[in-house]
């Protein structure tokens, strides 16, 4: 098979393996979204250069104080936290700082990750059902009996296994409902989520109050970002917990550090201890190795 194409034509075509609309590189030059890189060192914020990179234009103040009201919320949760956990066991078995920081990052996923994306994905449910004008509440109502009828156990965003009440919900949906009333946003999904934390504790002995990721989620949402980004968002936030606790153990300086103290040891529910010579119970006698051609 012959390429009729001319080289110029091969080499345009080279150039256009990757394609982009975020970063433009020339010698001496590079531009983020089309602005210069020294313009944007000293005069924007990290979570405003977030913003830039992801929706491709600067944020306004209250949005940029948002996004970063909700990035310093979730950076840790402590040394019980798995993905804290596995970069403070992985620093102690040897690999470098980015080593630790990965294999932390890679379980942040549709359990341990993953609550705040889905909680974004119900507030969605509950924005369309409602509509313009609706009745937020029946619409919470009535998502809320929907998702439980598909198999739904337990809402994403809501309880927590820790916290009786999560310190850190009050605090955020507070500076939603304060740039509400600045009009700063619309303050429609903090009206969701606490109608969604009305709907499943209904009935139920004991409020079922929202924790991190609702509050997060209703952030985002306000924000308009996709639920896939709302859990992106929430691990370049966590990442920060990794590494500090990863760069902490890295300085104890020690070896093999299990999930468990030693002394606590494990639970066996296996076969009692059996000796190989004795003859199985099923009547198969133990193999002679002696015997083995």
């Amino acid at each position: 098979m012959t390429d009729d194409r001319t080289p110029d034509e091969v080499l345009d075509e080279a150039r256009r393996w990757w394609t982009t609309s975020i970063i433009d590189i020339h010698p001496g030059e590079i531009d983020i979204r089309g602005y210069p890189i020294q313009q944007l060192i000293g005069a924007i914020t990290f979570p405003q250069m977030i913003w830039l990179m992801l929706q491709g234009e600067l944020p306004s103040r209250p949005q940029a104080d948002l996004l970063e009201a909700a990035l310093v919320a979730s950076v840790d949760h402590g040394p019980q936290a798995p993905s804290i956990a596995i970069a403070r066991m992985a620093a102690t078995c040897g690999p470098s700082l980015n080593g630790a920081m990965a294999s932390a990052v890679n379980v942040l996923d549709d359990i341990h990750g993953g609550p705040g994306q889905q909680c974004m994905e119900i507030y969605y449910e509950i924005d369309a059902e409602a509509g313009e004008g609706g009745d937020i509440a029946e619409a919470a109502a009535t998502v809320a009996a929907r998702r439980k009828e598909q198999g739904l156990k337990y809402f994403p965003g809501f309880g927590h296994r820790f916290h009786p009440h999560d310190p850190r919900s009050p605090r955020l949906l507070g500076l939603i409902d304060d740039a509400a009333e600045r009009g700063d946003v619309a303050g429609r999904f903090a009206a969701i989520g606490r109608a969604l934390e009305d709907a499943i504790s209904q009935g139920r002995p004991r409020r079922i109050p929202m924790n991190i990721d609702g509050a997060t989620a209703a952030i985002y949402c306000e924000l308009g970002l996709p639920p896939e980004l709302g859990r992106g968002v929430f691990i370049l936030s966590r990442s920060v917990g990794i590494l500090a606790h990863a760069w902490e153990q890295m300085q104890e300086g020690v070896r093999i550090k299990g999930p468990q103290s030693k002394a606590l040891g494990f639970t066996y529910d296996g076969p009692a201890r059996r000796d190989l010579s004795t003859p199985d119970p099923s009547g198969t006698a133990a193999p002679n190795r002696e015997e083995t051609p």
